[in-house]
């Protein structure tokens, strides 16, 4: 259902329910029969979704031993992984023991559940290589509602577990560099990328005002053929915070000046020595982070795969085992894009996602086919009328 981007459960199952239809869903994947919809939605919500992420790591491990994750290198410190949040439910009146939960005297009690999710991209590829994500959930015998920053410090050692042998710069946001994360990722053999922002780290640049008015900072400028400035400005070993047991980082601040005005700035720290070789290049990895908005969520959401369509919300674990397949289904199709000649093609010949998968869908209610790949060659090459 996933895989085939269909909006509705309900109607996915009363179409394959018919004999012409099921006979795709045997030779195309392999399937003999399925349950009615509630009964689907039962069975889903009893089990325990953890052991698809071992479906994702493995999904991985292909990629690396068939070298197509080559493609991705950015830095030599390692692959970009990207680490952002985001909500993909919220109601006022469904919740599920795992629901996060607000209330304001307002809109009154809201329940949500929201996700951490890292990313593998690369600033000149459009394909982006999701990784299992790190569900921020409450749980039994939890005093405290889950957050974000905590989902962190239990993905970090799992991605490392996951993945023993692979070099990782973590690009992530202003919540996460923080001390304790950034210590986290020492540990774990991870170099990083992390936003800082004046609200958020005030000791950290005070320091780096002192060090400017002393002319302390390395600094470099370029202006391209437009006359459009782009300046850096780095340090290095200076402590994040005033406490005692802080951590020493190095700085990095970007602007962008077009006409006399700023229309971009953004600091980060990072555990990479910052040099004039290569700061260019790092920042280039920092403002990489946009990617898991724009080429993930942004496509889960708005490009066909209904992320945040409640598709059944179940009582344990449905809504949270729909989020992961519908997720795995996307990786499929990234995999596709990237590896797969005949896909490659066929999806070339379409400027709109959302247009390619309406024609696939139509193409597989109408026609009945041997496999996959007689699916796409059936769209390449529409038969001709007699």
């Amino acid at each position: 259902m996933f895989y085939l981007q269909d909006p509705s459960l309900l109607e996915f199952q009363r179409r394959f329910e018919r004999e012409i239809q099921s006979s795709n869903l045997r030779t195309v994947f392999g399937i003999e029969q399925i349950p009615g919809d509630s009964q689907l939605r039962e069975i889903i919500d009893d089990h325990d979704p953890e052991p698809i992420n071992e479906v994702f790591c493995e999904y991985f491990r292909r990629l690396q031993r068939g070298k197509h994750l080559d493609q991705f290198r950015f830095l030599d410190e390692g692959y970009l992984l990207t680490m952002d949040g985001t909500e993909y439910f919220r109601s006022q009146t469904i919740n599920c023991p795992r629901c996060l939960h607000s209330s304001t005297p307002t809109s009154g009690d809201t329940y949500y559940h929201q996700i951490l999710q890292t990313t593998l991209v690369h600033p000149e590829k459009r394909q982006v290589i999701p990784l299992s994500p790190e569900f921020i959930e409450n749980t039994d015998g939890q005093s405290k509602q889950d957050c974000e920053f905590n989902a962190a410090k239990r993905l970090i050692p799992r991605i490392r577990a996951e993945q023993r042998q692979l070099p990782i710069v973590l690009v992530a946001d202003s919540l996460h560099s923080k001390v304790p994360v950034v210590k986290l990722l020492g540990e774990q053999r991870m170099s990083y990328l992390l936003t800082v922002k004046p609200a958020d780290h005030k000791s950290l640049f005070e320091d780096i005002e002192g060090l400017r008015s002393g002319k302390l900072l390395e600094r470099g400028e370029w202006a391209d053929a437009k006359g459009v400035r782009y300046r850096y400005e780095w340090v290095n070993g200076v402590p994040l915070t005033a406490a005692k047991d802080t951590a020493y980082v190095n700085f990095i601040e970007f602007s962008i000046i077009k006409n006399g005005k700023q229309t971009y700035h953004s600091s980060w720290i990072t555990d990479i020595e910052v040099t004039a070789e290569n700061v260019k290049r790092l920042v280039r990895a920092a403002r990489a982070r946009w990617k898991i908005e724009n080429e993930g969520f942004n496509t889960l959401k708005n490009q066909g795969y209904h992320l945040e369509h409640n598709f059944g919300h179940g009582k344990n674990h449905l809504s949270s085992t729909f989020f992961l397949l519908n997720l795995l289904a996307f990786y499929v199709h990234q995999i596709l894009e990237l590896t797969d000649r005949l896909y490659q093609n066929c999806r070339a010949q379409f400027s709109s996602r959302r247009e390619y998968w309406n024609i696939i869908r139509a193409t597989f209610r109408l026609f009945i086919f041997e496999d996959w790949e007689q699916v796409l060659t059936r769209i390449m090459s529409p038969a001709k009328p007699p």
